[in-house]
């Protein structure tokens, strides 16, 4: 069992514990196909949704996971709650704790959001995406789906393209992968790549040198709400010099894995014919991230050290 209080991000976490929760997935998988194999472990665990920022698949995804185990889910709406009259976070998670509430799930664009609730409540808390810093769930699910696909990480060549500036995914990829042997290189505009080579990662420019047999490729969604300014000149700019099509697909190995974490536009990171294409996993991504978010309540739940 996991033995941490909170998951804030990937950047602090072991090898062993990303494989802890990588196994546990492979199992929690099983009861998403055959609902007879679900057992109530979490009956008496209470888990509620903190979304600051719009989302379809990781919140969704959680208060699946949540009722799939057995626990009781529930939404606190932000606009319909106490935030939109001025109540501070801390207050807001507090107040939660004393309800009883043992797992907060916390989205906010606000870098370090969650890092500042965890400190502040005795309850679990899980980032589901905190400004542009970490999205450590989207991760590892990420990892769970390209070791169910390859096996090994050891010497995988996995090339991220997009906005890598804004992407808390791009982060918390990077440290995965690297903790656990791929090689990663990150690639799109000069002025989306955000001096991103510090976290020691490969960084380029050069969209095809990065797709060259590359075992994974993985688009990015243009992040405009995260952007002050145009970082590009346009989406059919960006499309022409930036996009991944069939014919770039070619420089990669035949047994690529198209990964996007979703939503995607089609059309600008990835034409319509390589997001639906025979190398895509990018819905199987989606039943991935019920399975890893099952098995990250589990181990909280059971063994989180609070």
């Amino acid at each position: 069992m996991l033995n941490r209080k909170d998951v804030l991000g990937l950047r602090d976490m072991s090898k062993a514990e990303i494989m802890e929760i990588l196994d546990t997935a492979k199992e929690m998988k099983k009861r998403i196909d055959n609902p007879a194999l679900r057992v109530d472990e979490l009956k008496y665990t209470s888990v509620i949704t903190l979304f600051y920022e719009n989302s379809t698949r990781t919140k969704t995804s959680f208060s699946l996971a949540g009722k799939y185990l057995g626990a009781t889910v529930q939404d606190l709406g932000i606009s319909t709650s106490s935030v939109s009259k001025g109540e501070s976070l801390i207050d807001t998670g507090k107040t939660l704790d004393q309800m009883g509430v043992e797992i907060m799930i916390m989205r906010n664009s606000l870098t370090g959001a969650p890092h500042v609730l965890a400190k502040n409540v005795n309850a679990h808390v899980i980032n589901a995406g905190d400004g542009s810093n970490e999205h450590p769930t989207q991760a590892l699910l990420d990892l769970y789906t390209i070791m169910d696909y390859k096996k090994s990480f050891e010497g995988l060549k996995v090339a991220i393209i997009g906005d890598i500036s804004h992407s808390r995914v791009a982060r918390s990829n990077v440290f995965g992968l690297s903790k656990l042997g791929a090689n990663v290189t990150l690639a799109g505009p000069s002025t989306l790549l955000g001096g991103l080579h510090q976290l020691g990662v490969k960084t380029t420019s050069d969209i095809k040198e990065a797709i060259t047999d590359a075992d994974v490729v993985m688009g990015l969604r243009i992040q405009f709400e995260r952007q002050k300014t145009m970082s590009f000149p346009g989406i059919g700019e960006y499309r022409e010099l930036f996009g991944i099509n069939s014919d770039l697909l070619k420089y990669a190995k035949k047994d690529v894995l198209i990964m996007h974490p979703g939503p995607v536009n089609r059309g600008v990171e990835l034409s319509t014919e390589v997001v639906d294409c025979g190398n895509s996993v990018i819905n199987v991504q989606v039943k991935n991230g019920v399975a890893v978010r099952m098995a990250i309540l589990k181990l909280l739940a059971k063994g989180g050290n609070k």
